[in-house]
């Protein structure tokens, strides 16, 4: 954890993933972050993710990923003792995230209008999956139905594959960092000011807005995207390839990394090549250059390439697995796992957090403690809300 947001406190009433991550990378910048979840069951990742035994715990890996250094408490918004809690704790809050259909708060009372009457300051992010207007503004929404509305599953696969899903749930983590963004300017302007906003998050357009490459061929250029595969659309060889023995990704987008490739791989004939010659030739002619460079490449495994190709400025990287990346000796000195031992989880394991994406001055923030079992805070945060009120 580093102290960037230290003294922001946030209430997270999300659920499942976008929510949820933009308040880790809250907590993770030093924010206060309050976990406000449905007694009983809590966040529906509790119950999600490989692990069954933890999953019954209400600690599944799902919730586990994203919810370190928070804290919980379980309230029933329709309640009136817990309403009555929970607009103690608005009281004490600089930011609320909240991930409802919209207009669920509204019905409760608890939505950004009537808040905003009490509090002007207090910053109220709204994530959903199209936005709060607009004719799709109530319709349920998941990451795969986003992908699928983006257009991003239609620029994913090959020619053959596609519409193919993107293998991790993209949309939601986007609009999570979307949030995050937007939430954390919204607090400069705040500490300026003391004015509060409504933040609508889009996933959707959360997406479309990180597809800015693929858009702007359409909206520009006229050419609708299409899957390319494992291939970049802007350059060849510029892609994934074979060898002699495992996958790599190389990245010759540049006219001197061409150069320097042809040269590495025994083929500087490529360089005179009417085919190869030039950026558009290439591109023109790029599953015979690929054919051409797999040949060159069979006669030594990615991992030498990589070391080769990198030596002489090649932009090139083996095509690893999950486990592969996380034991790698780059994720390893970068500090990008937090270990929770047995005791300090109260589960018969450790747990594992991904620090975020930014080290700060030097170090990786870290959550402050492992995730937060269903409620466990409540003693404390109402010991709190008690110690703030006038004797």
């Amino acid at each position: 954890m580093t102290d960037l947001l230290a003294g922001v406190r946030v209430l997270d009433l999300t659920n499942v993933l976008a929510g949820p991550y933009c308040a880790y990378q809250l907590a993770l910048l030093g924010a206060d972050v309050i976990k406000v979840e449905v007694p009983g069951g809590g966040d529906l990742a509790r119950q999600l993710g490989a692990d069954p035994v933890l999953n019954d715990d209400l600690m599944g890996a799902s919730f586990l990923a994203q919810n370190g250094g928070k804290r919980s408490i379980a309230l029933n918004l329709k309640d009136p003792e817990d309403k009555a809690i929970f607009r103690a704790l608005v009281a004490t809050a600089d930011v609320l995230v909240e991930n409802f259909r919209p207009g669920v708060m509204d019905r409760l009372g608890l939505g950004h209008a009537a808040l905003a009457t009490e509090h002007p300051g207090l910053i109220y992010c709204a994530i959903s999956g199209f936005g709060a207007t607009g004719p799709m503004k109530d319709a349920p929404a998941y990451d795969q139905i986003i992908q699928g509305y983006s257009g991003l599953m239609s620029v994913t696969g090959t020619a053959e594959t596609a519409p193919l899903r993107v293998g991790v749930p993209i949309c939601d983590t986007l609009g999570g960092l979307s949030a995050a963004f937007a939430v954390a300017a919204a607090l400069v302007r705040r500490q300026q000011d003391g004015r509060g906003c409504y933040l609508d998050v889009s996933l959707l357009e959360s997406t479309l807005s990180a597809m800015g490459w693929a858009v702007s061929n359409h909206l520009i250029a006229g050419k609708a995207p299409q899957p390319m595969g494992n291939d970049n659309v802007t350059a060849s060889p510029s892609g994934t390839f074979r060898t002699g023995d495992g996958l790599l990704n190389i990245a010759a987008n540049k006219a001197e990394q061409f150069v320097a490739l042809a040269e590495l791989v025994g083929r500087p004939d490529w360089l005179t090549d009417p085919r190869f010659a030039k950026r558009a030739d290439r591109l023109a002619h790029r599953a015979a250059l690929t054919a051409e460079l797999e040949d060159a490449l069979a006669t030594r495994a990615a991992a030498d390439w990589e070391t080769a190709l990198i030596a002489v400025g090649v932009p090139a990287g083996q095509v690893l697995s999950v486990p592969e990346t996380l034991t790698h000796p780059q994720t390893r000195s970068r500090e990008m796992v937090t270990e929770f031992p047995p005791e300090t989880t109260g589960l018969d394991r450790s747990i594992y957090n991904l620090r975020g994406g930014f080290r700060v001055d030097g170090k990786a923030p870290a959550p402050a403690g492992p995730p937060p079992r269903l409620d466990a805070d409540r003693a404390a945060l109402l010991a709190e809300l008690a110690a703030r009120k006038p004797a």
